[in-house]
């Protein structure tokens, strides 16, 4: 019989989960049993069930293995991989780069190319300088985002905004997308399918903008750009070589406001990004 777990007890799990996510913690692996632990059980005999004649199988030692419900714990499929990444484009002049991202947006149209669309309320294709020097790619759009049709606008786009300025840059002045362009249900992890859908006008619209230094914020964002899945402390603190820019890993403003501690960690890493950029911090008011 299946259990179910509470509203409350499901909320916090998925929150944990998020956490984890959000540290580059995306892959768990089951450590293997030494066989030699087999031969040191309890002995059960007295309170073991009669099987006789329930189907099973016979181990080499005589033990009774029962056979699998068909129809219980379905296998798991395996994990798509990721994409390969398109060719780098030529360069488009900085003059006319507005009107490339606008033909990348018009040939995106009213998209239906995967099943993020069938909750969108609005699709968030990008915003800011076409010419910017400095890029950042997120995840996927929220609540706030999905309303407006622009990434980065709720809670989480306003420390990305006080992250921008604490560089001395306004957010004009940068440009910002998304892995995905449909916000996930319940702003969940886009799943390999929807992302590996969504990166190819993600990648165009980077050659067109073609930014000096480009942030991945958080996991997914890194995954995806760099095509390997590592955790996020493998990938922070360097410079990785990414079509031509440096790319910089860092933390997501949404997972620095559930862990403010991380703020400290994540100014590091922006100030790779400014190093890289020849910019120095702001004098403090």
């Amino acid at each position: 019989m299946a259990r179910t777990i509470d509203p409350g007890t499901r909320e916090a799990v998925l929150e944990r989960i998020r956490f984890y996510r959000d540290l580059g913690l995306t892959e768990f692996y089951r450590r293997p049993v030494d066989a030699s632990m087999h031969h040191v059980l309890p002995d059960l005999s007295a309170s073991e069930p009669d099987v006789s004649n329930t189907p099973g199988l016979a181990s080499e030692t005589g033990e009774f293995i029962p056979q699998r419900d068909s129809q219980e714990d379905p296998p798991i499929p395996p994990r798509k991989p990721i994409s390969i990444p398109p060719k780098i484009a030529s360069v488009v002049p900085s003059a006319d780069r507005a009107s490339a991202l606008q033909l990348i947006r018009d040939e995106i149209g009213d998209c239906t190319r995967c099943a993020l669309h069938s909750g969108r309320n609005k699709l968030v294709f990008g915003d800011g300088s076409p010419s910017a020097r400095l890029m950042f790619v997120g995840e996927g759009p929220g609540a706030d985002e999905d309303a407006q049709g622009l990434p980065f606008v709720g809670k989480a786009g306003q420390l990305l905004n006080n992250m921008i300025a604490a560089m001395g840059l306004k957010r004009e002045e940068v440009y910002i997308a998304n892995v995905v362009k449909c916000r996930p249900p319940g702003n969940r992890t886009p799943e390999p399918d929807e992302a590996n859908t969504c990166t190819p006008f993600l990648f165009r619209q980077i050659d067109v903008v073609r930014p000096q230094v480009l942030v991945a914020l958080g996991a997914t964002a890194a995954t995806y750009l760099l095509g390997q899945r590592q955790p996020l402390a493998g990938l922070r603190g360097r410079v990785h070589a990414f079509r031509g820019m440096h790319l910089i890993v860092t933390y997501h403003p949404a997972y620095l406001l559930r862990d403010p501690r991380q703020k400290k960690e994540a100014w590091a890493d922006l100030q790779i990004a400014m190093r890289e950029l020849g910019l120095k911090s702001p004098a403090k008011a």
